[in-house]
């Protein structure tokens, strides 16, 4: 046990353990809290009585979450100093107890962290950060039909730009850099020998490794197994016809890692149309088969005709036996698009995505773009989970101005705590708190940023209303 410098630990409960990236959790485990900034101090009371009243409801007195609150954000300052806005009791309580749940943390201005939610998702390595964008009924939508977008964005926590190796443009390094990459690296390397970096360029460096990729994806894939029809469908999203080497890569990773560690379980979209050519027609020749997965393949270079025969009699070589015969209609699909592709896609064609693998830049405009489909970020939870540790978080920010006027949504902080239960596996739990939240939706029940949207008006609930709505629901 951690000697924590200013926290009170629970008087009761267990710890939380993992094996091999699994939680075993106990009956009664303690959970540190994090209120948040802003709105926390509205939203978190608010999300707390939701989840003990779920609790209660679904297992009267044989469970139970023995809260612990520690501190970040501008209250771990007042706590602990100025400037202290992650405290190394709070580190430590996250890493013993191994799982948190937050409220919205402001961005340090004038000294400190960077990020605080980027500082967290690197101190445990938190590496896929998880968003559902789901539609509850009768929540206001700018989008005609939002009940048909239903996905799961897996956006990877720890590499990509969110680094933060980056140096201004007047930094000394900066201007070093430049002069050796303009001098020393760039004229020798073939594919950008003519190229140069302009002086006064501020540079930052995109790191994306196989390993990072393989493992976030990883468990992209582990979560469409527990899905069922359609929904087994995980989509790499990437930039990758403009960064070869790393939007790229993290598409090719991808597709490595399925087809070499989930074979039994996965199929790609090409070898599905393929297979899908062979059952349609069973006397179809490589030829015939190539024309219709390739366009344009009889203006193809021989060489570039030639390997894509090569790679049609591998895949009836290699899974013809195992995944034909529509047999792998029932596995996980693994396809690729590229990212500005999916922001229309998943406008106009949404039906037809279920998880989407992306790096971290990516993940962040997408996730945010599906949650405004399906009503905003009031509503759209996250988790940031790894092998380690897991932390459960609001989407949205502090709102500063609306702070402790019990009026603010705390449907963000709500539904995460639902993700929570769910990695717990206290499922009744969770599908009960969904059940309420859709239910006062359906009931034109709501805090005055969906009441406002409603047509005809209603009058809003205060954000502990909306919670005891909720548990009325139950």
């Amino acid at each position: 046990m951690p000697n924590f410098e200013k926290l009170s630990l629970p008087k009761e409960g267990s710890l939380i353990t993992f094996n091999n990236g699994i939680p075993s959790v106990p009956n009664d485990p303690i959970v540190p809290f994090i209120r948040g900034d802003g709105t926390g101090v509205d939203i978190w009371p608010a999300t707390q009585n939701v989840i003990d009243a779920a609790i209660q409801k679904s297992y009267g007195n044989q469970r139970k979450i023995n809260w612990f609150k520690v501190y970040a954000g501008d209250e771990a300052c007042e706590i602990y100093g100025t400037y202290n806005y992650l405290p190394n009791d709070t580190i430590e309580a996250i890493r013993h107890f191994g799982v948190a749940i937050k409220g919205p943390l402001t961005t340090p201005i004038g000294g400190g962290i960077r990020s605080l939610n980027v500082a967290l998702r690197q101190i445990f390595d938190l590496y896929s950060c998880v968003r559902p964008c789901k539609y509850y009924s009768g929540t206001p939508s700018p989008h005609k039909n939002p009940q048909k977008l239903d996905i799961i964005v897996y956006r990877e926590n720890t590499e990509d730009i969110y680094m933060g190796i980056e140096w201004e443009a007047e930094d000394k390094n900066c201007i070093n850099l430049i002069d050796h990459l303009n001098k020393n690296v760039i004229p020798i390397s073939e594919k950008i020998k003519n190229r140069i970096i302009p002086d006064g360029s501020g540079i930052g460096i995109k790191p994306v490794s196989k390993k990072g990729s393989q493992r976030h994806i990883r468990k992209a894939i582990e979560h469409a197994k527990r899905l069922e029809g359609n929904k087994k469908h995980v989509t790499l999203v990437h930039k990758g016809n403009i960064m070869k080497y790393t939007e790229g890569a993290f598409r090719d990773w991808g597709y490595e890692l399925a087809i070499n560690e989930f074979r039994k379980d996965c199929i790609t979209e090409r070898e599905s149309w393929i297979l899908d050519n062979i059952e349609n027609n069973p006397d179809i020749n490589v030829e015939n088969n190539a024309r219709l997965i390739e366009p344009g393949f009889d203006k193809l270079t021989p060489n570039k005709r030639a390997f894509i025969c090569e790679e049609i009699k591998e895949v009836i070589k290699s899974i013809a036996q195992s995944h034909g015969s529509n047999k792998w209609k029932n596995l996980v699909l693994i396809d690729d698009r590229i990212a500005d592709s999916i922001f229309q896609q998943i406008q106009t064609r949404p039906q037809e995505y279920s998880i989407l693998a992306t790096l971290n830049l990516n993940g962040d405009y997408v996730s945010d773009a599906a949650a405004a489909i399906v009503g905003g970020l009031g509503m759209a939870p996250g988790a940031n989970i790894g092998d380690n540790a897991a932390i459960f978080e609001a989407t949205h920010g502090t709102a500063p101005k609306h702070a402790g006027l019990n009026k603010i949504n705390p449907g963000s902080v709500i539904l995460s705590g639902v993700m929570m239960l769910e990695y717990f596996g206290w499922t009744e739990a969770a599908n009960l708190i969904t059940k309420g939240i859709s239910k006062s939706i359906e009931d034109k029940k709501v805090t005055y940023d969906l009441a406002r949207l409603m047509e005809p008006k209603v009058d809003p609930l205060s954000c502990s209303g909306f919670a005891e709505e909720i548990i009325s629901n139950f």
